[in-house]
């Protein structure tokens, strides 16, 4: 609200409920616990019971950096950014098996503990964050570790066609592929399309996630039109009987995520297709609580 109006009552309120976020980042590797008191942080911080073994979680603490970042341009207060350059650090530092990421990563002890990797829920946030810390501040460093996650996505095998042809990203359990893909996951085809736009490379890799990237937003599409109500359950599935639908009672239900609309603009953006800014308005029309059809 700072950056649209100019009102520094925004800027002075989110720099003091940032510092009493700190004690959060109060640990051994500087990577964040999940929760914390805002009473000056005499409590300490914690993580969630249920995530494996007391680690704190890979889209969580990599969703802040450019919050940070900006936070500490706006204030002059460098603590924000030296934060978040810590997580990235610890990140770039850890034994990465076969390159990926995964979902949980202990703050205390310095190590990934549960082999789980998904761009969708537990994960997301991390590879859009890299990739927009580099188009907002340059930092070659984010670039570098966007590419080096998106490649080892690809050679593992996460990035999957169904027989038809459609495009998703699957998740990973134990070495064992699950194709299944999440909502969240949809932001995936804007992603790589603003990766491929902004590669100054031009290579055969950024013409390759352009590609990938048209791919995801059209499967993120059929998860919608292939609904009674043509909106998009908040996981889906493949396999030899069913494509890009949700399969659990658990799956079929809609919350008003942003990640499918989010990557038809940027597609639109980028290419000009009105295709994409049609899929948008049906969307929106969808949602409203009297669309016009």
């Amino acid at each position: 609200m700072y950056s649209l109006t100019g009102d520094t009552m925004y800027r002075d309120k989110a720099y003091s409920l940032a510092k009493k976020l700190l004690p959060a980042f109060d640990t051994p590797t500087g990577i964040p616990y999940a929760l914390v008191t805002l009473n000056g942080g005499r409590d300490g911080g914690k993580n969630y019971g249920w995530a494996s073994s007391g680690s704190s979680i890979l889209s969580e603490f990599g969703t802040l950096h450019l919050e940070f970042t900006y936070l500490s341009d706006i204030t002059g207060d460098p603590i924000f950014r030296d934060k978040v350059y810590t997580i990235r650090k610890a990140m770039k530092d850890a034994d990465k098996s076969k390159g990926l990421y995964f979902n949980y990563f202990h703050p205390r002890h310095g190590k990934f503990t549960q082999n789980h990797v998904s761009m969708g829920a537990l994960g997301d946030s991390f590879y859009e964050y890299l990739l927009k810390s580099y188009i907002q501040t340059g930092d070659i460093d984010a670039r570098e570790m966007y590419d080096e996650a998106m490649d080892a996505l690809e050679k593992n095998g996460l990035i999957r066609y169904s027989k038809s042809g459609l495009v998703y990203f699957a998740e990973m359990k134990y070495d064992r592929i699950e194709s299944k893909m999440d909502h969240l996951a949809c932001f995936a085809g804007g992603l790589l399309a603003l990766g491929a736009h902004t590669d100054t490379k031009k290579d055969s890799r950024s013409s390759r996630h352009m590609k990938i990237a048209h791919g995801i937003t059209n499967t993120c599409h059929e998860s919608y039109i292939r609904t009674q109500t043509r909106l998009g359950p908040e996981s889906f599935r493949f396999s030899d009987a069913m494509e890009a639908r949700a399969l659990r009672q658990n799956e079929k239900y809609y919350i008003l995520r942003p990640e499918v609309i989010e990557s038809y603009f940027v597609l639109w953006r980028l290419t000009g297709d009105p295709k994409y800014r049609e899929w948008g308005w049906v969307s929106k029309f969808q949602c409203s609580p009297n669309p016009h059809f």
